[in-house]
Parts: C-alpha cells; structure tokens; sequence
C-alpha cells in the first residue's frame, strides 16, 4: 500500500511538473488575449484578470480525472490518412456518421469540442452568467491554445516514432519558458468571425502543416549538436529533472525562426475573436450588470487522478 502512495505522488510531482504548452505559456495565452477585447468587453474581463488567467489550467487538470477530457486537448489528424486534416467533416454530427462517435474520440476531438465550448460560452452570455462565462471562457482559451501546438494534431504526439522522445514538452513548454519574455504579444483588436466553426478548422490546418519542421529541425539539429550539450538539469517540484539545455533551446528556436512565438500570437488573437464572436451573437449584453463576485482570489479545482486514465496521450519528459 505504501508503494502505491509513493508511485502515485510521484507521478502526480510529474504530472505537474511539465505539462501540456506549459502552465505558464496557458496563463500567458489568457491573459493577453484580455487586452484585445473591445471596451464593451475589457472592464469585465480585466476585472477577473487573475481568475482568466489562473484557470487557464484547469483543463489540464481534469486531463486525468475527468474522463472524457483528455481526447478534447488534440487531434490526430493523420491517422485518417495523408492530408485528412483538409478533408475531415467540420461538423460533429457529420463525423460521427463517417467515423463512429468511438474512433472520433480515440484519436481525439479538439476542433470539434473548441467550438462546443464556444457554443457553451455564446449561452453563457445570454444568460449573463457570471461564473459561467469565467469559466468557460478559460477553458475555451485553454482548447484553443492546445490547437495552435502542431504536436497535438499527429499520432507522432511525442516524437515517440521517430526516436525523438520528449520533443512535445520541449517544443510546448521548455521554449516558451525560457524565451517567452522577449515575444512582442500585442497581437491587434478582437474581430468578429464570420464562420468560427471553419476558423477553428483552418487554425488547426495551420498548426498541423508546421508539423514536419517541429520534427526535422529538431532531427537535424541532435544529428550535429554535441550529446553532452544537448541536455541538462534542472529542479523541479523538488525533483532533479532532465531538460534541453539553453544552448540547444536557443539553437532549435533560431532553426523554427519564431514559430512559437507565432503560434502563441496566433492563438492569443483566436481566443479574443471567439470571446467576442460569442459576446456578440449572444446580443451583446450589458456585462457591467453581471454579478461581480470577487475572483481575484482564484478557486482552481482539486481534481484527483483517475488510475485507469493514466497515461492518456502522456507526453511530458
């Protein structure tokens, strides 16, 4: 029994150790999309700054205790087949009859459940819904983040096919945290989308077609970089951990030429479009009447770990 305890604590110390676009990239991600909201919408948002920021993370947290939740933090597009990602049906029910609502769910289904959530979010305003709006709003700021990660759309998830173990918290987490305090994130005004469901399709098509630089450039890279430099270590949650060293991190970003910083960018702008987009299709409501409970006091869940979801999509080194 002791065991037991011991090897759930500690993969609980991993779990949150490194995990998915890195908790702080997931914070940063919400927290600026804030500032291009139209005045109509800024005071309340800033308002619940801390609480939009800090829940950014709340879906990781449900990743393994929820069940249901981890399939909609990714979509493994080529496992449909070579260039799937620009033929797979855009509406759920559609999928569903092509595919099996089973298949969908095993190979993940982010597009699809970001504009559920952005659904969610259009009722919540309607309803001027205070918490309800806070809430899912994050979230939804979490999915779409989680779209503009070019190794959330490939069964290749952690490199783990192409002896390239770990890349996925090296290119969504090690990256950001070292270089993230020298992006430009000013990012232009929230624009109404027309189409959100199609604009949430042709963000994830961005992010998979990145996908073969993430992982030939990172290839290329380890081939001509010496092994003793290409690592090193670093505390952890109180937990000596094996990283990418600086100098390999630096050198693989000058290789993507910005990539990260762009896709970071790209998303930030997404999750104020379809914040707005909601706010308007849902009669632009007053949010100055909504309740204004204090959430600067931020109030994550404490979700448990479920043992026989373990290991879901796990990815982080």
């Amino acid at each position: 029994m002791k065991v037991l305890v011991l090897s759930m604590a500690l993969w609980s110390a991993s779990l949150s150790a490194i995990p998915p676009w890195g908790f702080y990239a997931h914070r940063l991600i919400n927290r600026q999309a804030v500032f291009s909201l139209p005045p109509e919408m800024i005071r309340f948002y800033k308002y619940h700054l801390t609480y939009i920021t800090e829940n950014a993370v709340n879906p990781d947290r449900r990743r393994y205790a929820v069940k249901g939740e981890a399939e909609k933090h990714f979509l493994d597009a080529d496992v449909y087949g070579d260039s799937a990602v620009y033929r797979l049906p855009r509406y759920w029910q559609q999928a569903v009859e092509q595919y099996s609502e089973d298949t969908l769910r095993a190979h993940g289904i982010a597009p699809w459940s970001t504009y559920h959530t952005f659904l969610q979010l259009i009722r919540a305003f309607e309803l001027v819904d205070t918490k309800s709006i806070l809430r899912i709003s994050s979230d939804l700021g979490h999915y779409v983040g989680d779209i503009h990660v070019p190794l959330h759309t490939t069964k290749n998830y952690n490199g783990q096919l192409t002896g390239q173990y770990g890349i996925h918290g090296f290119w969504e987490s090690r990256i950001p945290e070292l270089l993230a305090d020298d992006y430009e994130f000013w990012v232009g005004k929230a624009t109404y989308l027309e189409q959100p469901q199609i604009a949430i399709w042709d963000a994830l098509i961005r992010t998979h077609e990145a996908v073969d630089s993430v992982l030939q450039f990172e290839k290329s890279l380890s081939a001509s970089f010496p092994e003793n430099r290409k690592y090193s270590y670093e505390e952890r949650g109180g937990i000596n951990t094996r990283v990418y060293s600086k100098d390999f991190t630096h050198a693989y970003h000058r290789l993507l030429n910005g990539q990260v910083e762009r896709q970071m960018r790209q998303a930030m702008k997404m999750i104020a479009d379809l914040w707005f987009t909601a706010w308007v299709l849902a009669g632009q409501p007053d949010l100055n009447k909504a309740d204004q409970p204090d959430s600067q006091q931020t109030q994550e869940e404490n979700y448990q770990p479920i043992e026989e979801l373990r290991g879901i999509r796990g990815h982080d080194p």
